[in-house]
């Protein structure tokens, strides 16, 4: 039997359901938000509009096609299907958290407020869901496959992003640790380091790479290829700072053996989603080996 296409669509709360959990009321929220200079009226605009967004994007799923749904915060346990179309409705970081999840399926990125958002990934409107989607499903779209950075452990622990992997002390203060690229291994002391993809060198990446002025190429989005900076590498007797920026194409890797209590290594921002390398052991960056199917 075969199995009708199956549409995901995945989405994230919005301020206003924040702000109604946290206050209890549309008024006390409003208090809230008049206290710093702001309206309701903005807040509740951007949630019609994602409301308004989601609402089209669920009617342009075929009716005989089957559906799923979920938000941001059930990501984690939500059981992604291989053929799965997978519409994310929300801004750029949504996609860098279902980066995380999904392997071969294709990601369609839907701006729910075009015009206002300046989003590189999700760029496509709520109005062409249903020309997209059979698109998809047909085979004919055009999809684009973006690298991602993983960072594994020597316990076998790892985890991949899509724009890039920080490494470094849990409090961002100074990091002592091992590094090592192109056979090249020396101790430093810094506020941690990021080794960044195509798609993360317009963010993180391009912000210390315009400060340090580094003779370093930043990869384009479709590179398979990562920049990484080491932050704020300080000279000692017994620290050194020649290995502060690099790039890696597939085979080569970036080591980081900690000689701290402890370094955490997370993606694309999400602290709370991160590992935890004790005294001693070794962290390796690298290319992984799977990519965003992005159309």
């Amino acid at each position: 039997m075969v199995l009708a296409p199956r549409v995901v669509v995945v989405h994230r709360r919005t301020e206003l359901d924040g702000l109604l959990e946290r206050h209890g009321t549309r008024g006390q929220a409003e208090f809230f938000l008049r206290t710093r200079g702001r309206t309701l009226a903005d807040v509740q605009g951007r949630h019609d509009a994602q409301d308004a967004a989601l609402g089209e994007v669920r009617a342009a799923v075929p009716g005989e096609w089957r559906r799923g749904d979920v938000e941001r915060g059930d990501l984690y346990r939500f059981g992604f299907e291989p053929g799965d179309v997978v519409v994310v409705v929300g801004q750029d970081g949504l996609v860098a958290n279902v980066a995380k999840y999904v392997g071969t399926q294709v990601v369609v990125g839907i701006d729910p407020e075009p015009g206002r958002n300046a989003g590189v990934l999700v760029t496509h409107r709520p109005r062409e869901a249903s020309d997209l989607l059979r698109a998809v499903v047909r085979g004919n779209a055009a999809v684009q496959s973006r690298a991602m950075v993983t960072a594994t452990l020597d316990d076998g622990e790892s985890l991949d992003a899509l724009n890039e992997v920080f490494v470094g002390h849990p409090s961002h203060q100074s990091a002592r640790y091992r590094i090592g690229a192109a056979g090249v291994v020396e101790s430093q002391s810094s506020s941690g380091l990021i080794a960044a993809t195509g798609t993360g060198a317009t963010g993180w990446a391009a912000s210390i790479h315009r400060e340090r002025r580094a003779g370093v190429e930043l990869p384009g989005v479709a590179d398979r290829a990562l920049a990484w900076f080491v932050r704020e590498a300080w000279p000692s007797p017994s620290t050194a700072t020649s290995l502060t920026a690099g790039r890696l194409v597939d085979g080569e890797a970036l080591t980081v053996v900690v000689e701290s209590d402890a370094l955490v290594v997370f993606g694309d921002g999400l602290e709370a989603d991160r590992l935890t390398a004790t005294w001693g052991q070794t962290i390796t960056l690298a290319l992984a080996d799977r990519t965003l199917q992005l159309l």
